[in-house]
């Protein structure tokens, strides 16, 4: 006597949802690898370099807005050039180095100016940030 089954079962649709399964997992780790730096602080439109250096440890950003009165910001706070100085004093006790990130429309002038001032405080390495190519 042969016995029939009465539930025909389709593995069609095992694989299908083992094939999804693998699917979202490799989603998942995709994004869990990719690169989510976000820097904090002000948004600034910065040149483009084809050169770039190695990730700095032990820094600090200076950003510098564009347009016709420039922002500094320090440590994310609004400063003027003599509240700079303080500041940057306090940087280099704390070994740290300095990196410019100025606004592409900055005058050249208040980058000089900002840079000056790092390195009058004895502020041994100065960068200036510039974005990759696109």
């Amino acid at each position: 006597m042969k016995l029939e089954r009465t539930i025909n079962y389709n593995f069609g649709s095992l694989v299908l949802v083992a094939l999804v399964n693998v699917a979202f997992l490799l989603v998942f780790f995709l994004l869990l690898s990719s690169n989510f730096i976000l820097q904090q602080g002000i948004s600034v439109s910065m040149p483009f370099s084809r050169f770039t250096l190695g990730p700095q440890t032990n820094q600090q950003i200076i950003s510098i807005t564009g347009g016709v009165v420039p922002a500094i910001y320090f440590r994310d706070q609004r400063v003027t050039m003599e509240q700079l100085g303080p500041l940057l004093d306090a940087a280099k006790r704390e070994g740290k180095s300095i990196i410019i990130k100025a606004d592409r429309f900055t005058s050249y002038e208040t980058v000089a100016e900002v840079m000056n001032a790092a390195l009058e405080h004895g502020i041994t390495s100065v960068s200036l940030a510039a974005a990759p190519p696109r």
